[in-house]
């Protein structure tokens, strides 16, 4: 990306998180890069194109930092518990305004949408990234520890902003994830 549309991107998620995605203007994203609304508009054909840009580039950093929590978490069971540790700290991150997908998902409901198709883009990703460490953890039912993980994931995120960035919530997320990864690993069956 080169400057302008990076500076427009940077900015409209800057605004969406603080604001909203439908509230925010494109004259306001445009004033918070220092450029004009035709500029905005020379280089997104549409407000909802420079939402999936921005969406398509939050997901690019979340894949990255992904990847490093990885690298620093070799152990699948430590990596899938490292996901609360992540999905903590954009919660903090972010003001508590809940997940920038979620809130653009409610937003543009419409599953054909490209925003919508944007958000599935993202979500789908977790799960997988889910999916390959449950299969690395050597789980029973690796689809099934997937999707059980990502449905805790997610509500956790959405009560810890519900309740004005409480992380408490993530401690007690963390316990529950750890006891059933553990009871539903093949070769420990360990007491929680």
């Amino acid at each position: 990306m080169d400057n302008v549309p990076k500076r427009l991107v940077d900015s409209a998620l800057k605004l969406f998180l603080s604001q909203g995605v439908h509230i925010t203007g494109v004259m306001a994203i445009a004033e918070q890069a220092g450029v004009t609304k035709m500029t905005l508009y020379s280089h997104f054909e549409s407000k909802d194109a420079l939402i999936v840009a921005c969406l398509d580039e939050r997901d690019r950093i979340w894949r990255r930092e992904v990847e490093l929590m990885l690298e620093r978490h070799p152990d699948p069971v430590d990596s899938i518990l490292a996901f609360f540790d992540l999905y903590q700290r954009y919660l903090i991150q972010d003001g508590g305004r809940g997940c920038v997908f979620v809130n653009s998902a409610a937003e543009f409901p419409e599953c054909s949408h490209p925003v919508h198709m944007a958000v599935n883009r993202h979500k789908q990703g977790i799960r997988d990234e889910l999916m390959g460490l449950a299969i690395k953890a050597n789980l029973m039912d690796p689809h099934a520890a997937a999707e059980g993980l990502f449905v805790l994931l997610e509500g956790t995120f959405l009560t810890g902003a519900m309740a004005q960035k409480n992380t408490e919530v993530f401690d007690t997320a963390r316990k529950m994830a750890r006891c059933w990864v553990r009871q539903h690993n093949r070769h420990k069956a360990e007491a929680c």
